[in-house]
């Protein structure tokens, strides 16, 4: 498959279209619904999010509830579609594509950057992700998102569940850890942590700041060698990295151990093998007689999967649009002011988790 979107912030409706989808699917609008939902929801998002009621629409490449292979095209219409009515920012907002994108285009209206350098473009990205990963889950594949630290504040699971999570041979989730991660404000496994996030986030909105943190992808039921070794574009580590950084405000990805990697001696980061039969049967890998005896690396070994749970994460910094407005610049006189503010979340954290989901979909779907 490959995908495209269109559409601006403020602007009539955003667009995406998803080629090379298998025709004859009953695809489930239902569940695309459902993750838009997802987005929109989470402790400590703005007052867009209850202007806006993302309801998908399929304009083309569907007849009577099933896919016809040809080039699906989706829209969601905005609500607050003013981009002819709303003002020209008079200074750019630091943190944003506002500054640099003015001067890319040589004009003093950023306007036409922030229209769609908005993260509003990710509600069609989710689309196409809830679509995308419809068919690799008949296959048995199972994506999970979940917050891990949000404000500075641990929130993941406890050292136990974090290794049943991720542990080799582990092909599906347990009920229970997506009904706890569904009911939490923060989209979290660690329960313990709930009071801290809520004071945390009402304090970062009184004082008009905004708070970032990280979430984690895990994979679970992948094949053994998606991705390649051939060349350096085609390996899924890269591919995987690129596609979670394109998400806006995304500053950094780590694979398995990731940076801890780089700190301990290797005797303590590869995971070592076993003949398969020598371990547990829930922690044999199908189909090959070898085992793996931890799963440090992520599920990534030169840049292919590995048939172990895929798992990383994601680091994200706080919105840049704070209510109190940091230093900058007017365009017209030269003068020092404090930027302009637009309406803004407190945090996204737990949202962006669910654009993680979405974009580790497509970029499993996708060909580079």
């Amino acid at each position: 498959m490959r995908y495209t979107t269109a559409g601006e912030s403020h602007g009539p409706a955003l667009v995406g279209i998803l080629e090379g989808f298998p025709a004859g699917f009953e695809l489930s609008l239902e569940r695309i619904q459902g993750e838009l939902a997802r987005r929109q929801g989470g402790y400590g998002r703005g007052a867009r999010m209850q202007i806006e009621q993302d309801q998908v629409e399929v304009l083309a490449g569907m007849r009577q509830g099933r896919t016809l292979g040809s080039p699906l095209c989706f829209s969601i219409r905005n609500r607050d579609h003013s981009i002819e009515a709303l003002p020209v920012p008079k200074n750019p907002r630091p943190g944003h594509a506002d500054l640099v994108g003015s001067q890319k285009l040589g004009s003093a209206d950023p306007r036409a950057v922030m229209e769609r350098a908005s993260a509003r473009e990710l509600a069609m990205r989710v689309a196409l992700g809830a679509a995308a990963r419809q068919p690799m889950e008949q296959q048995g594949v199972v994506l999970f998102a979940h917050v891990v630290e949000l404000g500075g504040i641990p929130c993941g699971p406890d050292l136990e569940l974090d290794g049943e999570l991720k542990r080799p041979g582990r092909r599906q989730l347990e009920p229970e850890w997506l009904s706890r991660r569904d009911a939490s404000p923060f989209y979290c496994l660690g329960g313990a942590a709930q009071a801290r996030l809520l004071a945390a986030v009402d304090e970062a909105k009184r004082g008009g700041d905004t708070l970032g943190g990280v979430f984690e992808v895990v994979v679970l039921g992948l094949p053994i060698g998606l991705g390649s070794y051939f060349s350096g574009p085609e390996r899924l580590t890269g591919r995987l990295a690129g596609a979670l950084l394109s998400i806006p405000a995304m500053k950094g990805i780590e694979f398995g151990l990731g940076f801890e990697a780089a700190r301990r001696p290797g005797s303590q980061v590869h995971d070592a093998f076993a003949p398969a039969e020598s371990v547990p049967p829930e922690r044999r890998p199908a189909g090959h007689g070898f085992a793996r005896l931890s799963n440090r690396s992520g599920g990534l070994e030169g840049g292919m999967t590995t048939g172990e749970p895929l798992w990383f994460r994601v680091a994200m910094k706080p919105i840049s649009t704070l209510r109190r407005g940091l230093p900058s610049v007017d365009f017209e006189t030269g003068q020092a002011v404090s930027a302009t503010y637009q309406r803004s979340d407190v945090t996204a954290v737990p949202a962006a988790s669910v654009a993680g989901e979405a974009l580790t979909a497509l970029c499993l779907a996708c060909r580079p």
